[in-house]
Parts: C-alpha cells; structure tokens; sequence
C-alpha cells in the first residue's frame, strides 16, 4: 500500500478480523502485514524479527517473548497487548497507538518512536535510558522505577504518569507537560527543564515564588 494511503489509527481495516488465532511459535520473519486486525490472538515466542506493519489493529494480543526486533510499523494500533520479554530492539513505530499496553522485562533500546500514542502504557522497571520520547503522547503512562535518564523528554506530554522512583538524570523535560502529582512524585535532580516547569515545580512542593 502507498504510504500516502495510510489509514489513521484504529479506523476499520476492511478485512475479516482475526479472532483468538494461535500463532505461538510461528516463523514469520520478514513478514509484511497490511490493513489486518487481530483480536485476543497469542504471538507468543513467535519468530517476527522484521515485520513490517501497515495500518494494521492489534487488540489485547499477547506477545511474551516474540521476537519483533528490527520490526517497523506504520499508523498500526497495539491496543492493550502485552509484551512480556519481547525483544524490540531496533524497532520503528511511526504514528502508531500502544494504548494500555504493558512493556515488562522487555529489550526496548534502541527503539524509535514518532508521533506516538502511549497513553495509558504500561514501562514500569523499564530501561529507556537515552531513548528519543519527545512530543510523545503519555498521559496516565506507568514509568514507575523506569530508568529515563539521559531521555529527550522534551514536549512530551506526561499529565496524570505515574513517576514514583523514575531516574530523570540528565533527561530533557523542557516544553513537557507534566501535572502537580508528577512534578511531586518525580526525581527531578539532574533534569533540564524550562521556566515554566521550574515555577510548577515549585508550586507543586509548597514553595512561594517573588
């Protein structure tokens, strides 16, 4: 399919959904994958290193240990799957949505994402030291415990995240969005941030600012 052709997130795919389907263990890789949806289907210890998703649905899919390194997806939606020690390493995902989706024990670096919709994800513990997360959309995101130091945070938006023990050292949070509760919860030692969050963060911790 054309890229000018990408359907938005979620929109119906036109083609029979794919329904409690066992694909455990199975040896896709190089697969390429367009307009497909696939409902509660088990992916787990499948073989997917380099699939290539296009405007492709996946809801509540479990992909423990899949392989889905080098993968690349464009406007495809992983609505409350679960990636329970999947390799992801060196995978691209562009304009797509992992609303409600849980990451645990997951190889996530390095991993490239661009007008991305994680709302409500799942990265608690997870390792994304250095990783690109600007502009990305986290709202209600679990980043309990997660390393993000050295992260490019910047424009991100993190109203209502979960940040109790996340490392922000040295992460870039100028132009973030992030709530009372957040800026509280936080580490913030260490963190670049704008005027604005500086004056919020004061605010947030009882400080009177002249």
């Amino acid at each position: 399919m054309d890229e000018r052709e990408v359907l938005p997130v979620g929109e119906d795919t036109g083609t029979p959904d794919e329904i409690d389907e066992d694909y455990q263990d199975a040896v896709l890789p190089g697969a390429r994958w367009e307009r497909r949806r696939f409902v509660r289907c088990d992916f787990a210890e499948a073989d997917l290193r380099g699939l290539v998703t296009q405007g492709c649905v996946f809801d509540d899919c479990d992909f423990t240990r899949t392989d889905l390194g080098e993968s690349r997806h464009t406007a495809s939606a992983f609505r409350s799957c679960r990636f329970d020690r999947t390799v992801l390493t060196d995978t691209t995902w562009n304009g797509c949505s992992l609303l409600g989706s849980s990451f645990s024990d997951c190889r996530l670096r390095p991993i490239s994402l661009r007008d991305c919709d994680l709302s409500l994800v799942s990265f608690g513990n997870a390792m994304l030291k250095g990783s690109d997360l600007s502009g990305l959309r986290l709202r209600e995101a679990n980043l309990t415990d997660a390393n993000l130091s050295k992260t490019n945070l910047r424009g991100a938006d993190l109203t209502g995240a979960r940040l109790i023990g996340t490392i922000l050292a040295d992460a870039d949070l100028r132009e973030a969005v992030l709530d009372a509760n957040g800026l509280r919860q936080a580490d913030l030692a260490g963190a670049h941030v704008d005027v604005d969050t500086a004056v919020a963060y004061a605010a947030a911790c009882g400080l009177i600012v002249h």
